[in-house]
Parts: structure tokens; sequence; C-alpha cells
């Protein structure tokens, strides 16, 4: 997978009024940590982490770039972000070290493709997972898993074993969970278009299926 660069700098202020003058200064304050790095503050652009972190879907590699020792080179993952919920503003994230030998566990979204026969007939496609839960080494992780619900028909589900991944990821569940299903029309649908039936026989001087005519 792709590597995302990210220039970052340790801070030295805590506090949320140190948090907040470093926001209006157009930075987003952060925490570095790992298994093996004992946790440090640091600080990123704002404008940067937006555009290489906040509109990437998934989970992604990240490189950081500093002149301070303790940080420059070192590879992260996103582990949580806080974000604006009016603006969508960065507020904190949480950057955390990995091991490129050691398995990790990430989510990963689903991408739902084609379109179901059930869909065709009818049917509604509801999607029941957007993202699942894989173990892998840091470097194989996928940006996404894609799921064909060509097939699907009204009734089908794709459960979680189901899903097809890449060698050297596994995908993790303890229940055979549904991803996706092609669920029946709606009974409010089915009034729907039978009326729609009833009212184009009308208009041809023929009765519609289901409706009785006088004799």
């Amino acid at each position: 997978m792709e590597t995302v660069e990210l220039n970052a700098h340790p801070r030295f202020k805590c506090g949320k009024a140190a948090a907040r003058q470093l926001r209006r200064a157009g930075r987003v304050p952060g925490v570095f940590y790992g298994p093996k790095s004992a946790a440090s503050m640091i600080e990123v652009d704002a404008k940067e982490f937006a555009q290489k972190v906040s509109t990437v879907e998934g989970s992604h590699l990240i490189r950081l770039r500093s002149a301070a020792a303790e940080l420059a080179e070192r590879v992260v993952l996103i582990k949580d972000a806080q974000y604006h919920p009016v603006t969508g503003a960065a507020l904190h994230a949480d950057f955390y070290e990995v091991d490129l030998t050691q398995l990790l566990r990430v989510r990963v979204p689903l991408h739902f493709t084609g379109k179901a026969i059930g869909v065709a007939l009818g049917g509604i496609l509801q999607p029941i997972q957007r993202d699942v839960e894989v173990e892998c080494l840091p470097t194989d992780i996928p940006e996404f898993i894609e799921v064909d619900v060509t097939p699907l028909n009204i009734h089908d589900t794709v459960h979680v074993s189901q899903l097809t991944v890449q060698g050297g990821v596994r995908v993790c569940f303890d229940t055979d969970s549904a991803v996706v299903a092609v669920l029946p029309p709606t009974v409010e649908e089915v009034r729907v278009a039978e009326a729609a039936g009833a009212e184009a026989a009308a208009a041809e001087g023929t009765p519609a299926a289901g409706v009785k005519t006088e004799s």
C-alpha cells in the first residue's frame, strides 16, 4: 500500500488553551506513541493533514518527516482522530507507531460493486457492515475489500466468511455475520407498483393483474 509522508514537530505546551492556540495557528495537536515508544506530544500542519489523511479512505501508513530524531522516519497509523462536528476540521489525532515486521489488526472499508439481480427484480440492496477488521502486516493493509453483489437475488446474503482478500490478509470475525443482503420490496413499494399497474391498465382499457372486473 502507498505510504503517506507527513511533517511532524514536537510540541511542548499541553492543556486546552495551548491546543486552541495551535488550532488558531493552523496546526493539529496530536500524540505519538507505540508499544516500544513512550507517549510524546506532537503537532502537524492542519492543511497537510486534511489533504493527506482526513480525505483518505481506510487505514494508511504514514511516515513522519521531522528534524526531531525521536520522530524522524517513524511509521505510524492514525489510531484515533477527533473532528469538529460542524466544520469537519481536525481537532486532535493519535499517531500509533507500527512495526513493519509484526502483524496488526485494522478496519478496512467494504466497496459494494455491481447491480444485484434481486435489485433489478424490485429488491433493495441493504449494506449491513461498511467495514471489517483484518489482520496482516502493515505493508499489506488493503485500501478496501471489494464485494461483488451482482449474483445476489432477493433474500440472498453475503457473510463475512465469503469475503475475498489477497494472500497475507486474514478477515477477523467471531461470528459469521452478514455484510450485505438484498431485501424484498417494502409493502408500500408493492402497493405503489400495483397502483401504477392499475392506472396503466385503466388507460389501456384492460384490467390490471389482481384487479377484478364486474361481469
